[in-house]
């Protein structure tokens, strides 16, 4: 997946209001239990009516910053891990009679898209988990710093009209260095591919961003499906990490060898002015690379109600992950 940059979004799930599958991102998440706006749906989703009643006129929250919402809850079994250990994320995901969800609806060739970031924003995982009979989901997961990280999880429920991003909090204990986010211009360079970054992101408007792949001075234009799409892009808002999911205009046929490139276009809605983090996963020669941008985006902040403080302190110890179960596959920045 690509949801955030498929974590996040490393995240719901890049999530941050980004994604008809492979058209208009649209913004993930919202209050519970009033149902979201249409830019709230995520790709392929259907979007959710106007609001009425007394949530008539109230802001809608973006994606990840909830760990319930309309009945569903994102259930770490284990919170505390320790920084630089092997760890193995456990979780599930509650309906609103507190059982474990075990139906779910694929979205982008996956029931469930997994993001992981720190709060510093200064790495990504984009992890495809797996899920046992009992709906306890399980993936390997690399914490190589200490500090607070957040998880998201993005996914629908079967028989669900559209799927939505819960977000928690995880805490890795060792020594913290806390570090400013990273600083990038317009273009990266990442396991030897180029990356630039074209267009802008305006609080509440829709527009557009575009991606160029380049190797050895030359654009790429074999970049390989990812996920069913020519890559996908997630997108964290820095002081809360509101989640953002998108995926690229157009459509790729069923079983497509081949994604064209070297430009992947998005068309993306930022809730907010403010910084963010964007990762663009994309696939060349069998391989997932991931490039990371820093982007500023103007206008006014989000108000008040919208954000979600990041905690002061870090533990410096904490019990040992959770117990081993089924092994997870993804991939990790």
């Amino acid at each position: 997946m690509n949801t955030a940059l498929k974590i996040a979004a490393f995240a719901t799930g890049v999530t941050t209001a980004f994604g008809a599958a492979y058209g208009v991102g649209h913004l993930t998440g919202g209050s519970s239990p009033a149902p979201r706006p249409a830019n709230a749906a995520h790709a392929g989703h259907t979007p959710a009516p106007a609001a009425t009643g007394a949530a008539a006129g109230q802001e809608q929250l973006p994606g990840g910053l909830r760990i319930s919402e309309r009945g569903y809850t994102l259930a770490l079994e284990n919170a505390f891990v320790t920084a630089g250990a092997p760890t193995e994320l456990r979780f599930r995901i509650l309906g609103a009679d507190g059982r474990p969800v075990t139906d779910y609806r694929p979205a982008h060739e996956k029931e469930l898209h997994l993001i992981v970031a720190p709060r510093g924003l200064a790495t990504f995982q984009h992890l495809h988990p797996v899920r046992a009979a009992d709906g306890t989901w399980s993936a390997p997961v690399a914490l190589p710093a200490a500090g607070e990280y957040r998880v998201f999880a993005d996914f629908t429920p079967a028989g669900a009209e559209e799927g939505l991003t819960l977000g928690a909090d995880l805490h890795a204990a060792g020594e913290l260095r806390p570090a400013p986010l990273p600083a990038t211009g317009r273009t990266v360079t990442v396991d030897g591919y180029t990356v630039t970054l074209d267009g802008e992101l305006t609080p509440g408007r829709a527009g557009q961003l575009t991606l160029s792949v380049g190797r050895d001075g030359r654009p790429v234009t074999d970049l390989q499906p990812y996920l069913g799409a020519a890559g996908h892009l997630v997108a964290l808002r820095a002081g809360d990490l509101a989640y953002l999911h998108v995926h690229p205009d157009g459509h790729l046929p069923e079983g497509a060898a081949t994604a064209g490139g070297p430009a992947v276009t998005f068309t993306t809605t930022a809730p907010s002015g403010g910084e963010y983090r964007l990762f663009l996963d994309f696939q060349h020669q069998g391989t997932v690379h991931t490039a990371a941008f820093t982007l500023p985006v103007g206008g006014a902040p989000a108000p008040a109600a919208e954000q979600t403080p990041a905690p002061t302190t870090t533990p410096t110890t904490a019990p040992a992950a959770g117990a081993s179960g089924h092994g997870g596959a993804g991939h990790q920045h």
